[in-house]
């Protein structure tokens, strides 16, 4: 009984959350509904500690989000290619942000050998970073800090990986943007490390990315 005390608790924290908000702003919803021209794809991981809107200050609206476990850019995963083409191609978003955190559930299962399930399948692409990174990994004597670096190794592989898109490589072509951004987030203390990996165009990435332009 306990657990549906909660359940039912969202829906009556809802009613009050849209009271507070139309107190603030009668108009807040009439507007909201009538408009949707974010200025950010924002793609993070899934973890319930992380949400894209509360730590960023931004209000409804305002952020086109996509959350996968461990904020990865697979370029077979047909709902993250959904969603980036809808955001780039059409609310045309001027910047994508791909924000990891420290402490992560994914990066630290993709960091031993043992099984989850079917997720192993996913964190199999975390691997493959950890692969890349061996060298630079084993510098780091604590498995915390090691852990960290990974995490900040996989948003740089990821800013990477959607760089390497045919969507956005189009969309640099046709409107110079958006801008790709690597962030991570620190959920112990709620600040965000900006990794300065910034791209706006491909002119850095290794001639075999490059994608010829119709």
């Amino acid at each position: 009984m306990q657990h549906f005390k909660s359940y039912e608790n969202l829906l009556r924290q809802n009613k009050e959350w849209v009271a507070a908000r139309n107190s603030e702003d009668p108009h807040f919803f009439k507007r909201l509904a009538n408009l949707q021209r974010p200025e950010f794809l924002w793609i993070g991981c899934s973890d319930s500690r992380v949400p894209a809107n509360q730590i960023t200050g931004t209000n409804p609206g305002e952020v086109f989000v996509h959350r996968n476990i461990a904020n990865m850019v697979v370029h077979t995963d047909m709902n993250l290619l959904s969603v980036l083409d809808y955001a780039v191609s059409i609310l045309e978003v001027k910047h994508v942000i791909l924000c990891g955190h420290y402490g992560c559930g994914g990066i630290r299962a993709a960091m031993d050998n043992k099984q989850y399930g079917i997720i192993d399948n996913w964190i199999r692409h975390i691997k493959d970073v950890h692969l890349l990174y061996t060298d630079e990994l084993k510098k780091f004597k604590d498995e915390r800090e090691r852990e960290r670096a990974l995490v900040e190794y996989n948003v740089v592989e990821q800013v990477f990986n959607l760089s390497q898109t045919s969507i956005i490589q189009n969309s640099w072509q046709k409107r110079g943007g958006p801008w790709i951004h690597g962030w991570v987030y620190d959920v112990g203390d709620g600040l965000i490390k900006d990794l300065k990996v910034s791209m706006k165009e491909n002119t850095n990435l290794p001639d075999i990315y490059k994608l010829k332009h119709h």
